[in-house]
């Protein structure tokens, strides 16, 4: 019986990217960090436009990992999973991650998970699940226990609840300047006409496309992009003062409130309070 998963830290031929495989296992698991050398290369690092032939689920353990994709853009905190389907070109940026995983899926294995790109939570069973594929060594056919694990761990991965980290973004290109314009400046202070008549629009035109492009108001597409800046901005170690400031909230214990009614949490404890479920 062939493999469902192989999985270790370390290619076994260096000379083949595993993301590119569509043959073999149908998961690959591996370990990764801030080394030259990790497949999974963490640390402070950009990685341009591209696809895969495998889907990837990667999740960090400190940091933060911004992603954009034609779809829109997310970003993923410590102990949340992004999930690229194969094939759909994305671009990558990592802010002081140390150390984390991806999971590599075949097209076949990919059509139980989701279509599109997204942020899913990671539980103590999936990662769970994770840490032992990462440790098997790979050089043998999967053992009976291995196959019923990994097929578990895909269920787990198909079954699990989506998170709210993600910025659609819209296709109109008068919505598109628009949006631009409030990532560039998410503290900027304009009303809704004044946001209109940055793409050239009607407020009522723009209220209306913004929603059937997105799937939320416009006032939610803001307080997303800001929430969006505003992990970034706690990432690399802002005080949680000049975040509120530069988001364009009138007081530090505003800005608290809305990260807290958004996350669960309060933004001094986000990063710092994140552990391992």
């Amino acid at each position: 019986m062939s493999p469902l998963i192989h999985a270790s830290a370390s290619s076994p031929d260096p000379a083949l990217d595993a993301s590119e495989r569509s043959d073999g296992p149908a998961l690959i698991a591996l370990g990764g960090d801030a080394q030259p050398d990790s497949q999974f290369r963490l640390g402070t690092v950009e990685y341009d436009w591209h696809a895969h032939v495998r889907g990837q689920l990667f999740c960090v353990e400190s940091g933060l990992i911004h992603v954009r994709t034609a779809h829109g853009s997310w970003l993923l905190p410590p102990h949340r999973a992004g999930w690229i389907p194969p094939g759909v070109a994305h671009q990558v940026s990592v802010s002081g991650a140390m150390t984390g995983w991806s999971l590599l899926v075949t097209p076949v294995a990919s059509r139980a998970l989701p279509a599109t790109p997204c942020v899913v939570a990671v539980n103590t069973l999936m990662l769970a699940l994770v840490r032992r594929a990462v440790g098997w060594s790979g050089q043998q056919p999967a053992s009976p226990q291995q196959e019923r694990l990994s097929a578990v761990l895909l269920d787990e991965i198909a079954d699990a609840p989506h998170e709210a980290l993600h910025l659609p973004m819209p296709s109109d290109r008068r919505l598109l300047r628009i949006a631009a314009a409030i990532v560039a400046a998410p503290g900027a202070e304009r009303s809704l006409e004044q946001w209109a008549e940055v793409g050239a629009i009607s407020a009522r035109t723009m209220s209306r496309l913004f929603r059937s492009e997105t799937g939320i108001s416009f006032a939610q597409w803001r307080q997303q992009a800001r929430l969006s800046r505003a992990l970034e901005l706690l990432a690399q170690g802002d005080a949680v003062a000049r975040v509120a400031d530069t988001l364009g909230y009138a007081s530090p214990s505003n800005f608290i409130a809305m990260f807290r009614r958004a996350f669960g949490d309060s933004p001094s404890h986000y990063f710092a309070g994140r552990r391992a479920p």
